[in-house]
């Protein structure tokens, strides 16, 4: 392995969302990221998410047969950190909670990422992205005046879930490395996505925020910030909020609309303006004509279209791997670039790797094997 987190190695249970995409993002970076994954899922359908897979390891082990557990105590006893993904209780149940693991370990960091926390009303409620957007007040900013919009799962699972747990868990292991003593996190989606609203919530009680949806400067009513439909029916984004950015945008437009970002109730009039105007050409023409450095405006692309915009590809900023297009690891280092990424792994993949780097042999693996607490895949070993 290689890149600024060599050396550095997590443990996970399996699951979707924040978990293996806080694995892929620490194993870009060169961790030993090994996820504990259920027999079920051995030679199934590829998860939904599938490409968040990568930069790990998968062992296979029904941890509810005391000799699955035991495998991750060993595991962890090796490891910097581990990752709880149940709602609380349930590791406890299965033995593998902070107690049992973290005797094994004293220097073990114990994350814990859930929905709503380890405590409070909502603690043991089940709940997937839009719920927590929801009840911190995130969805509520987001779609139009008539109705939220959810922002795919990208604000819970992945920005207050998946990299916040990233951040806690090399926080706690750079203290750890310190201090010699572990520690247990409690990683909530909640917590991650209030954090994320952070200036909202300054801005509402300062009077710089109206609490009502398509009614400020950033979500979508003014229209210097927003997007606009193009006349073969794709969309342009249009970014320009200081005056000399808008300026730039409206001599290439050729209109003449007031910035007016001190009035609000200037801003429909000014939207239908140039929303006139961009539904006279189709997206490509206009991306030709806005391409000034300051005019602040791109088109909107889909995700197949994405990767092969010139600038995205200079940076290369998208890879394929297994012939699918995906982000490459970021950020960028200078010194301790980390290798390319390989095919994400599917639950099973590494089984038998695994079990021999805790130092059992052919036939201690196949009796496993053969009992049903683990379980290799059936494509080639990887």
């Amino acid at each position: 392995m290689t890149g600024p987190l060599r050396g550095v190695r997590i443990v996970m249970m399996g699951g979707l969302g924040p978990g293996p995409f806080c694995g892929m993002l620490l194993g870009d970076l060169g961790a030993d990221v090994i996820r504990v994954d259920g027999l079920a899922a051995v030679d199934g359908p590829l998860p939904i998410d599938y490409p968040v897979r990568r930069g790990q390891r998968s062992l296979a082990a029904d941890v509810k047969d005391p000799r699955g557990r035991d495998l991750v105590l060993r595991l962890v006893a090796a490891a910097d950190a581990f990752v709880d993904v149940y709602r609380p209780g349930v590791a406890e149940r299965l033995g593998i909670g902070p107690d049992e693991l973290c005797e094994r370990n004293p220097r073990l960091v114990y994350a814990r990422m859930t929905g709503y926390g380890q405590d409070g009303p909502l603690a043991g409620h089940a709940g997937h992205d839009i719920n927590y957007i929801a009840l911190t007040g995130a969805l509520h900013g987001i779609g139009t005046a008539e109705s939220p919009v959810p922002p795919l799962n990208l604000v819970g699972d992945y920005g207050g879930g998946g990299m916040l747990l990233a951040v806690g868990l090399l926080s706690a292991i750079l203290e750890a490395r310190e201090s010699g003593t572990g520690q247990v996190l409690d990683v909530a989606m909640v917590d991650g996505v209030a954090t994320l609203l952070a200036p909202y919530f300054g801005m509402v009680p300062a009077g710089t925020w109206r609490d009502r949806r398509h009614d400020n400067l950033l979500d979508g009513a003014a229209h210097f910030y927003g997007v606009y439909a193009t006349a073969d029916g794709g969309h342009f984004a249009v970014g320009a909020m200081e005056p000399k950015f808008y300026a730039e945008l409206c001599e290439r437009l050729g209109v003449d609309v007031p910035h007016d970002d001190d009035a609000p109730g200037n801003w429909a009039a000014h939207r239908a303006t140039l929303a006139a105007r961009f539904a006279e050409k189709t997206r490509d023409e206009w991306e030709r004509i806005l391409a000034a450095p300051g005019c602040c405006a791109t088109p909107v692309l889909s995700l197949t279209e994405a990767p092969g915009h010139p600038h995205l590809a200079a940076r290369r900023t998208f890879v394929e791997v297994d012939g699918v297009p995906q982000p490459a690891p970021a950020p960028r280092f200078s010194r301790t670039r980390p290798q390319p990424p390989t095919a994400p792994s599917l639950p099973g993949d590494h089984t038998r790797a695994v079990l021999r780097e805790l130092g059992m042999d052919a036939r201690g693996i196949s009796e496993l094997v053969q009992a049903g607490v683990v379980a290799q895949s059936n494509r080639e070993e990887r």
